[in-house]
């Protein structure tokens, strides 16, 4: 399966620098056009999103994620970082899926 994104023109650069070749990047209101044509592919397994184009789609990507299993959208931060209010999905599935929250520990010296 391939690895697509829907992002911003600048992360688009980033992530084809890194090997994405399918990088799709709304202009003006095509944006749920876009995300309607990736949930259809069935070669894409896994799709990068900005948390800013996530919060976009707001209600129709939460959809997505309960009704279907492909593909899995995993929302990154854009240029400008991580949005301050951003719930992160991945690490609340695995909280809900292990009853227990993942986090990173810093090395102490």
């Amino acid at each position: 399966m391939k690895l697509a994104a829907l992002c911003d023109q600048e992360t688009a650069v980033g992530l084809r620098l890194a090997g994405i070749r399918d990088l799709y990047t709304p202009q003006g209101s095509n944006l749920t056009a876009l995300f309607q044509e990736l949930t259809k592919r069935t070669d894409v397994g896994v799709v990068l999103i900005t948390e800013k184009i996530a919060h976009g789609l707001g209600s129709m990507l939460k959809d997505f994620r309960i009704h279907q299993k492909y593909p899995i959208f995993i929302e990154i931060p854009d240029k400008k970082g991580k949005l301050e209010d951003h719930v992160d999905i991945v690490s609340h599935l695995i909280k809900r899926a292990v009853g227990m929250d993942v986090s990173k520990k810093e090395k102490q010296r």
